[in-house]
């Protein structure tokens, strides 16, 4: 891998990331929330809420990295990446609103995450200090104003963005994907402006991965046991506490304002949005970790092995989307939790051969195409010293 300095090749660590951020997020779709006996299942307590953080936040990972890496991009080029940022979330967000026609029963997050690219332009050029600035306000700031304009809002009408919806009430689905509905895109611009600040950092070294994980536990932790003791003095019953913590639906309910205080998964609340950014923060510097591990023993062959297992992190938004599809009854047996194996052998197994061939992913190929085609436009005749990048690939890691 290269190291500082050395060049724009991919980052292991992050795709790793990205690989278990899918696993989670498929549990979270797959396995049963509650254990036969009524408790919260594994899959649920491990990753209900955090792999789709993981994503949100490894998708300001992956816009650090095509837009300078340490080195923001400015000027003419600023420009150019910026257009293909633009093409890029145009193009994810047809097909979130295409991957919520089919009935699959899930809350299909693309549209989303189109969104947050967009909601991320104005910042781009900003370095890591003013950026995790601006994220701590942000994640305090956003959670409290969502509250009091949601009480004016109407509430979300359906779990996935459609066309239909965009045809029939767009005003409305914009408050949707800006505000009410599951992944509710303005607080959880946090989640992007964190992922942005730790791209524009040297992820190749060690000592950065390794403050990566330490920063995350601790917030992590210390996040969930502050919302415990806050939590303890609202009126919020064990019973509400124990159904919340199954998941909610993006949001707190309006007029309540003890669940401010609260970290259930998909609450969108600040302490929600700290926990679950601190866990991100300890699975991606792990990850780093590993692969700064690898290249410093000279393990090229396990990195190697370790790059085709983990190869779906390289084409998330095309296994992402066939996971949508085989939740549908047409392409899958009705929904069972024993059917997650199954789910993951498919999905791995896909990323694996993938890696292993050196291929990217269909929809990722496409989506690269579209926006370093945009990218070139802006950036006009190509050879000129001015257009050039000051550092960076033009396309990096997808945004699946």
């Amino acid at each position: 891998m290269p190291r500082s300095g050395e060049g724009a090749g991919r980052l292991l660590g992050v795709d790793v990331a990205r690989c278990l951020a899918l696993v989670g997020m498929v549990a979270t779709h797959v396995v049963d929330p509650r254990d036969p006996d009524g408790s919260l299942s594994a899959a649920q307590w491990l990753a209900g809420g955090r792999a789709s953080a993981l994503f949100a936040v490894l998708l300001g990972v992956s816009l650090a990295l095509t837009t300078g890496r340490r080195e923001p991009v400015q000027g003419r080029e600023r420009a150019a990446r910026s257009a293909g940022v633009v093409v890029r979330a145009v193009l994810i967000g047809l097909l979130g609103l295409a991957l919520g026609q089919p009935d699959s029963g899930l809350a299909v997050i693309l549209t989303y995450y189109a969104v947050l690219l967009l909601l991320a332009l104005p910042v781009l050029g900003l370095r890591p200090p003013a950026l995790l600035g601006l994220a701590a306000a942000w994640v305090v700031a956003a959670p409290l104003f969502s509250y009091v304009l949601r009480a004016e809002l109407a509430p979300r009408g359906v779990a996935s963005p459609t066309f239909a919806q965009l045809v029939a009430d767009p005003a409305g689905l914009l408050a949707e994907l800006l505000w009410t509905g599951y992944y509710p895109a303005v607080p959880w611009l946090s989640y992007v402006l964190v992922g942005l600040a730790l791209g524009r950092l040297d992820l190749a070294r060690r000592a950065v991965g390794t403050a990566i994980a330490l920063g995350g536990l601790v917030l992590a932790v210390g996040a969930s046991a502050l919302a415990g003791a806050l939590v303890a003095r609202t009126d919020l019953t064990a019973a509400q506490l124990d159904e919340a913590a199954g998941g909610m639906f993006g949001t707190t309910p309006p007029g309540e304002p003890g669940w401010l205080v609260a970290a259930a998964p998909h609450s969108s609340t600040t302490l929600d949005l700290l926990q679950t950014t601190g866990s991100a923060g300890l699975v991606l510097g792990l990850c780093l970790l590993l692969d700064a591990t690898l290249v410093r023993h000279g393990l090229d062959v396990a990195r190697r092995a370790v790059g085709i297992v983990f190869g779906a992190g390289t084409m998330v938004l095309t296994l992402y989307s066939l996971h949508v599809l085989l939740r549908t009854d047409r392409l899958w047996p009705p929904e069972e939790s024993s059917a997650y194996p199954a789910h993951l052998l498919v999905l791995l197994g896909i990323g694996a051969l993938y890696a292993a061939a050196g291929r990217r992913g269909p929809l990722e190929q496409l989506v690269s195409l579209a926006s370093q085609g945009a990218a070139r436009l802006v950036r006009g005749r190509p050879g000129r010293p001015s257009d050039r990048p000051s550092a960076g690939p033009a396309a990096g890691p997808s945004d699946g």
